[in-house]
């Protein structure tokens, strides 16, 4: 065999599958591999016909393979994988295990709901933006756009229109900013002749299993971190997350308005019923800079301090993790899909934003609920 065709497998090594994050030589979706000359001759099986990545890595695999000395052409040919080959990669990326809840107690996943009493106060972009934020400090992190009535995420981190794979009964979500999204978004015709959009009308049932097909069905891998965008309220999915997921930590987004922050405290005491952990609150649209430097506090001050001081007990204390300041810049970077922690780092509220992602970064999962693998001798 020429020693050069083992060459061209080291360099395809590092082609990574832009939707399951590994290398496609891991994923079994390179064939045969052959040299003749100067020109390399490589065969790549996609996961499925019209694979939505499959431009992006056939360019990488050509650029890969072009870079091994001696090889002067590259030749991609680009097929598709047998049921057979798809039914073994599914099998591979679930390590063998039966189809279940990704995310159950023995998980080292930090998982965080971000939740509110009243929609508006942006809880939909500060979720994106921390995901973001801590994507961009090497975690690896999902985001479930739970809001399921008013799914908004795709729309935050610019990818409108993005459709999911589906791999037999697995499903890939598509990345953004380096981040692993999904939400009910992707599945809904997006438009409608008057371009109003289509609405969710779903009740209780539905919407559980919704939510319990995104934490099953849906292949995030390994993650770090799992951000829960909810909807507001104390509705079914919060309560359906705190049934399926009762380790997940909850942070409470409001507004300096103190009839935003009663309601945000409703919402963090249903959590707590479900068996769920506040670890802090986060008050948005803390205020305007104008022109001559001064603040003006146009809903209000101090509402997010009262609901941590009010969530605070003598076992759980509830910090203000930050106040985020009214931005132009962040509202506009929600309109364009261009979180406002890449594009406008310094802004007033993204320092705000990535502060909390630091302190997110650092914390470990607690061990309350997860099995030690001890046994008694």
């Amino acid at each position: 065999m020429d020693p050069r065709v083992e060459l061209v497998e080291t360099a395809l090594a590092t082609v990574i599958d832009p939707e399951i994050r590994r290398p496609i030589t891991e994923l079994d979706m390179v064939g045969p591999i052959e040299v003749d000359g100067g020109t390399a001759r490589v065969t790549i099986k996609l996961t499925i016909v019209g694979c939505p990545a499959a431009d992006r890595i056939e360019r990488d695999v050509t650029a890969a393979v072009a870079g091994v000395p001696g090889i002067e052409t590259a030749v991609i040919t680009v097929t598709v994988m047998t049921k057979a080959e798809r039914d073994a990669l599914t099998e591979k990326l679930r390590n063998g295990r039966p189809k279940t809840l990704q995310f159950g107690p023995d998980s080292l996943t930090r998982i965080y709901a971000i939740t509110s009493g009243k929609g508006g106060v942006g809880k939909s972009t500060i979720t994106a933006n921390l995901g973001v934020a801590l994507a961009a400090r090497g975690l690896r992190v999902g985001i479930v756009d739970a809001d399921v009535f008013g799914f908004s995420i795709p729309g935050i981190l610019g990818i409108t229109g993005a459709k999911p794979t589906q791999v037999n009964d697995m499903i890939l979500p598509p990345v953004a900013h380096d981040v692993k999204v999904i939400s009910i978004g992707m599945f809904v015709d997006p438009s409608t002749s008057s371009g109003t959009g289509v609405a969710v009308a779903w009740r209780g049932p539905m919407l559980h299993r919704t939510i319990q097909q995104f934490l099953t069905d849906v292949y995030f891998g390994d993650l770090d971190i799992l951000l829960l965008d909810l909807p507001p309220g104390t509705g079914d999915v919060a309560i359906s997350i705190g049934q399926l997921l009762p380790q997940a930590e909850v942070i409470v987004v409001t507004t300096p308005q103190a009839a935003a922050a009663d309601v945000a405290e409703r919402s963090a005491l249903v959590a707590r019923q479900t068996g769920q952990k506040v670890i802090g609150v986060i008050e948005n649209m803390a205020g305007l800079a104008a022109p001559d430097g001064s603040i003006i506090d146009v809903f209000g001050t101090g509402g997010g301090a009262d609901t941590a001081a009010r969530l605070t007990t003598t076992d759980e204390p509830v910090p203000l993790l930050a106040s985020v300041p009214i931005s132009i810049p962040l509202r506009e970077g929600g309109d364009t899909g261009e979180p406002i922690v890449l594009s406008r780092p310094t802004d007033p509220a993204a320092v705000a934003i990535l502060a909390v992602a630091a302190q997110l970064a650092v914390r470990e999962r607690g061990l309350a609920g997860k099995k030690l693998g001890l046994s008694v001798g």
